[in-house]
């Protein structure tokens, strides 16, 4: 990745997942002097996240009523935002859940709820997002995969599956939007200490903050990357990680 730092596409950033940390790490850090749109379930509640969003100095914050699961209503929402705030200049899609992979392998539901909002549901909402900065021949999207997708792990196949999925569709869709003057930028996050992992034992050197993700994705986002990884040493490992004999993989933990 280079160095040179360009200006971020101009227009209103969008953030669908607006109680997400990270995403709302890589909003306050491009929200100055922008119209910033916080999408969300129970939009109403967000008076925490627009606060801080304006402290960061947006110029102005609105929230949107967004069901990351209502596949049906992603289109209706996005395009009300480009109608009531003009041009979008950054999206981040930041929605997701981790689930409950021992409830997941007995559960079919379960196993596919997961799917559907880490997988199924963010492929309809960046179809239309690109096709809706592709008409404006500008902007910018975020999408976070993640370290899981690269090898899927036994100890959580079913979140890692989906994050492989969205990854490889995220690559494609990069590829597609080659030329069209639309930059999409790929996080593949490791271990993230906050609210979705409470609980968890994080990797020593291989886990990062919200605050650590959403520096990274910013930095990418004015550098013009294709991909980012957090920390930055996941890439060996990963590269590691597609070596390690299939008897010993299928025991590492989650």
């Amino acid at each position: 990745m280079g160095n040179r730092r360009e200006e971020l596409a101009s227009g209103t950033v969008v953030l669908l997942g607006g109680r997400s940390e990270v995403g709302l790490e890589t909003v306050t850090r491009i929200a100055a002097g922008r119209v910033v749109v916080l999408a969300a379930r129970r939009s109403d509640d967000l008076i925490g996240e627009i606060t801080r969003v304006r402290a960061a100095g947006a110029s102005e914050v609105h929230a949107v009523e967004f069901d990351a699961d209502d596949t049906a209503a992603h289109r209706s929402v996005l395009e009300g935002i480009a109608a009531d705030h003009g041009t979008v200049g950054v999206v981040v899609v930041a929605f997701g859940v981790l689930g409950d992979q021992a409830r997941a392998e007995e559960d079919p539901a379960q196993a596919l709820a997961v799917v559907q909002t880490d997988y199924v549901a963010q492929v309809g909402v960046l179809t239309i997002v690109a096709n809706l900065l592709r008409a404006q021949a500008s902007g910018q999207i975020v999408v976070f995969s993640s370290i899981a997708g690269v090898r899927v792990r036994r100890a959580n196949y079913v979140y890692g599956s989906a994050k492989a999925g969205l990854d490889g569709f995220a690559c494609g869709l990069a590829d597609a939007l080659h030329g069209s003057g639309v930059h999409l930028l790929l996080v593949r996050p490791g271990f993230v200490v906050g609210r979705m992992t409470a609980g968890m034992t994080a990797v020593p050197l291989l886990s990062s903050t919200p605050d650590q993700v959403g520096a990274a994705v910013s930095d990418g986002l004015a550098t013009r990357a294709h991909l980012v990884w957090v920390p930055g040493r996941l890439r060996p490992v990963a590269a590691v990680m597609r070596l390690v004999p299939r008897g010993l993989w299928r025991r590492m933990p989650r």
